[in-house]
């Protein structure tokens, strides 16, 4: 039988095992009797030492000049890349996602890593005039102090991507706490960060649970910036926590995008949108299309289509290069998608397909279960107003326009939302009206790209945002600067008219 690899905390430059001497079991979700590796069920005395060791590397870390940085993450932009194919494999292996999609997860690590080494020339400030003579006004960034980044399962490599490379860029050092489900993938990060040549103590990495990692690192004295991805109800706390102590917090929380389909449209291509938008990363997304919309004269044909083509995808390991959709991440996930089942037949949907386990042959070793989707669906649904976070699709038929841009801001989120349509006039029109974060016209509500901002309105995030360069006022602090050169005392804010 063969050993099972044990992986480790990285404290200050050094791989170590947790203070409590315990350690967690990670699973393949396509395959549970496959275990991936034991990891350190690590408690608060291994936060404190992570903090401890980002504090004290800080004040080097925070002088070294941007752009050297910058040339730090190029490096690990360019390890990435070299390692992307195996590092995709065991995102797969311990997520479950088919491997073109864990592919696309270290690939939006590698655009990050470039992205943000070509803002180390690029950290702009300021200059302005001053009122005064002689007189030199400026403002520049400075870095925050210590980052705690919580990230989720469902992007284990992009995600922390997101935080971690424009926090390092701007001076910052980090904690880091990933997913239980996913640390593997955290683990190759910061190897390849530690590659790369971070220096010690500048990336931390603490793998365990929310309730013993995750909340003291939040509360943690000398943690000076948050950011987590994950539920809107967890959030919430996380928002809380750090307001006794004023902490700078970003919170990424749910989603319930809408995919609209105008009467105008081009239903192929509206098509291929909502199979990918739903059924992509098995659901699992903040920007899943988890609402179809669509103009009561293409509803029937559209659903049709829909239905039959979510019939025929092909559910399996996603290390079969045939599958089309992986399993759940893990059982509790799929019991709880289940129970989204029951809730949306007791409410009086359709069940159009789906809406079982997938238990046959090999694949009753993993969290499988079916492509569903509803029709009949009314906006005052919970199916239609609750992230479900798995492959259930809910069909509702509209008027008009102006019918669906209500339906669709009829949600107590605001990340993602798309239409589909030929009519420019009522692409921008749509493009006005959505209540979202991001707007897609003519493609699905889901994927990215590193040089815009991510994040969304309402209950979805706090009003920051990640990637862009609208990141970067996360991890710096605005400072002013004033350089008087007249050799006198000007005094500002005097009403130096009325002294004449």
């Amino acid at each position: 039988m063969a050993s099972i690899p044990t992986y480790k905390n990285y404290i200050g430059g050094h791989w170590v095992v947790s203070r409590s001497g315990e350690t967690f079991e990670n699973r393949n979700p396509a395959d549970e009797r496959e275990l991936i590796g034991l990891f350190q069920r690590s408690n608060a005395a291994d936060v404190d030492d992570a903090v401890e060791a980002a504090a004290r590397a800080f004040p080097e870390w925070s002088h070294r000049p941007a752009p050297k940085r910058a040339e730090l993450l190029y490096r690990l932009g360019e390890i990435l890349r070299r390692l992307k194919d195996p590092f995709a494999r065991d995102m797969t292996r311990e997520m479950g996602k088919v491997l073109k999609e864990t592919g696309g997860d270290v690939q939006e690590a590698i655009d990050t890593a470039y992205y943000a080494a070509g803002e180390g020339r690029r950290l702009f400030g300021q200059t302005v005039p001053a009122e005064l003579p002689d007189k030199f006004a400026m403002s520049v960034r400075s870095p925050v102090g210590v980052a705690a980044l919580v990230t989720p399962w469902n992007f284990p490599m992009a995600i922390p991507s997101w935080k971690l490379l424009p926090a390092l860029l701007c001076g910052n050092t980090v904690v880091l706490k990933p997913a239980t489900d996913t640390p593997l993938s955290s683990v190759n990060f910061v190897k390849a960060c530690e590659e790369a040549g971070v220096p010690a103590g500048v990336v931390n990495l603490v793998t365990g649970s929310g309730s013993a990692v995750g909340t003291p690192l939040i509360e943690h004295a000398q943690v000076r910036v948050v950011s987590f991805t994950g539920s809107t109800e967890v959030g919430r706390d996380v928002n809380r926590s750090c307001a006794q102590t004023f902490k700078r917090v970003s919170l990424e929380m749910g989603g319930k995008n809408v995919q609209i389909v105008l009467a105008d449209a081009d239903l192929d291509l509206a098509l291929e949108g909502a199979l990918w938008g739903s059924f992509g990363t098995t659901g699992q997304r903040c920007t899943a299309t988890s609402r179809l919309v669509l103009e009561r004269g293409i509803a029937r044909a559209f659903t049709e289509r829909f239905v039959a083509r979510a019939r025929a995808l092909r559910v399996g390991p996603g290390l079969d290069p045939s599958s089309e959709m992986g399993p759940l991440v893990n059982r509790a996930q799929r019991e709880r998608v289940l129970d989204y089942v029951e809730v949306g037949k007791k409410e009086g949907a359709k069940l159009l397909s789906g809406g079982n386990t997938l238990d046959g042959g090999e694949l009753r070793h993993g969290a499988f279960m079916e492509p569903t989707v509803f029709g009949d669906v009314t906006p005052s649904m919970r199916l239609a107003r609750e992230e479900i976070f798995g492959p259930v699709a809910s069909l509702i038929s509209v008027a008009d326009l102006d019918e669906a841009l209500a339906v669709a801001n009829d949600t107590a989120y605001g990340l993602s939302a798309s239409i589909y349509t030929r009519d420019v006039n009522k692409a921008f029109h749509a493009m006005r009206e959505l209540d979202t974060g991001i707007v897609y016209v003519n493609a699905p509500t889901i994927g990215a790209e590193v040089q815009l901002p991510f994040g969304g309105t309402k209950q979805t995030g706090n009003g920051h945002r990640e990637a862009g360069s609208q990141v970067l006022d996360l991890y710096t602090e605005w400072k002013s600067v004033y350089v008087d050169f007249s050799g006198r005392l000007q005094r500002a804010q005097i009403d130096t008219e009325a002294e004449s």
